[in-house]
């Protein structure tokens, strides 16, 4: 490419400068030649002017002398030569002259100017003045050097500027083929930077900006592998340990082990869907309202066992008249599952659940009796906090997906610890608490897979 534009502008130029300069030459030349035959003919008329009366008289002229590189001859009216010196060859500007015109032309490689001599209006005579034609080609000649040294220096020039332009219009360019070669071998933080030609500019931004998507998919893509894979083990972790307690009691009834494992299983399949469809942000249905009571019977059925086994209890309390929030449900029950998960694993007592109405909003408190968390949300929500407690593993990935479906995740209490979860209600739906009974103080609730509250009703 470089080689092509320094060409191209040399070969520009030199095209140029020929339908410039050849015209021009031969301009000069013709100017030069028109010059000298105006100052022969000046030599002449003054000459004529002089020897007049001398012709007249048929006296003898003398040595005319030279006037420069111009020669000077006589001639009488019969076009016998007086006096003076003429160059060799033909005479025919002589007589032409002696039939009274001016005649110029070219004898033998000299400028030739002939005038008449008259006297009372006849011609007696005739004047020649001629010159070399060669001292005029040589003073053209300098000319012509200087209009080709000239040219040579424009052509020097535009090879310099050709260079120049080339290697401001090729930098840009292999740039982009070294980021291009670099985003190919996985390099997603490549970047140009302008090169002035809006044209591979525009290419440049549009390269870095698929740059930055992939490096900010690669990125999302391994954040979400890490938190999902965290979201995998406590399913995992609850399958396992209902197997191991089969084992242990190998005289058991092995059906109902069985059994609930499938349905650990089934959970574990549909988790891995829900986090499949969550990391590919596929569109879902957001207008009709979630069931929250359905969802909190599922939660209560995989997490109230594994409560059992550290002999603490998930209570679930949900306000009468609560409206049902507009969230997908695949989005609330991983956010649950993880603040549920971290109440198992750095709480202490009973977990409890606590649906109610909130300004504008659907609140789930997600509440234990442990000695809270010291971090502010600011590193307690951060991605991968290094906490001494172990708190915040999966928060991030709770508080993303609860921002994407446009509600909050925020940690309400530090001691005893409640983390709140806020979601936009839908208009006109009631929340459906999926009770038997309710309290006297209004609410409903119950103890998922404990025995009965004497102030409360279980799930069924």
């Amino acid at each position: 490419m470089r080689t092509r534009i320094v060409v191209l502008a040399v070969c520009a130029s030199v095209l140029a400068i020929g339908l410039f300069g050849v015209p021009l030459a031969v301009a000069v030349l013709q100017y030069a030649l028109q010059v000298e035959r105006n100052q022969l003919r000046g030599v002449a008329d003054a000459m004529a002017i002089v020897v007049a009366g001398d012709v007249y008289d048929e006296e003898p002229i003398g040595d005319l002398g030279r006037y420069g590189s111009i020669d000077v001859a006589v001639y009488d009216a019969d076009g016998v030569l007086l006096g003076g010196r003429s160059p060799a060859g033909s005479r025919t500007q002589v007589v032409q002259a002696l039939a009274g015109r001016v005649e110029t032309g070219t004898q033998d490689d000299h400028l030739v100017v002939a005038v008449p001599v008259t006297h009372d209006g006849d011609v007696i005579g005739a004047v020649q003045a001629a010159a070399p034609r060669g001292t005029v080609v040589r003073a053209v000649a300098l000319v012509w050097a200087a209009m080709a040294a000239l040219a040579a220096l424009a052509v020097a020039a535009t090879w310099l500027v050709g260079r120049w332009q080339a290697r401001r219009l090729a930098r840009p360019l292999e740039e982009l083929v070294g980021a291009a070669r670099r985003l190919g071998d996985g390099d997603f933080s490549v970047r140009t930077s302008p090169g002035g030609v809006p044209e591979i500019d525009a290419v440049g931004s549009a390269l870095n900006g698929t740059a930055q998507r992939l490096d900010e998919l690669l990125a999302r893509e391994r954040a979400f592998s890490a938190d999902a894979s965290h979201q995998l083990r406590t399913p995992l972790a609850g399958l396992r340990l209902r197997l191991e307690a089969a084992l242990e009691q190998p005289d058991g009834d092995l059906r109902a082990a069985i059994g609930e494992s499938v349905v650990d299983a089934d959970r574990l399949e549909a988790t891995i869907e829900e986090l499949l469809t969550l990391s590919r942000a596929e569109r879902v249905d957001r207008s009709q309202p979630l069931d929250l009571a359905a969802l909190l019977e599922e939660l209560c059925a995989e997490w109230s066992g594994r409560l059992a086994l550290q002999d603490r209890d998930l209570v679930v309390t949900v306000d009468h008249g609560v409206a049902a929030p507009r969230a997908p449900a695949a989005t609330v029950r991983q956010v649950l599952a993880v603040l549920v998960d971290n109440a198992t694993v750095h709480g202490r007592g009973t977990v409890a659940l606590t649906v109610r109405e909130a300004a504008d909003a659907v609140a789930v408190d997600v509440a234990d009796e442990g000695p809270g968390v010291r971090d502010p949300e600011s590193v307690l929500f951060a991605r991968r906090p290094e906490t001494g407690d172990g708190h915040g593993i999966g928060l991030a990935l709770a508080r993303r997906l609860a921002e994407a479906e446009h509600g909050r995740l925020k940690l309400t209490r530090p001691s005893p610890p409640v983390f709140t979860l806020l979601l936009p209600p839908a208009s006109g739906w009631a929340a459906t608490p999926g009770v038997t009974a309710a309290t006297g103080d209004g609410h409903h609730g119950g103890v998922c897979g404990g025995p009965e509250s004497p102030s409360s009703s279980r799930y069924p």
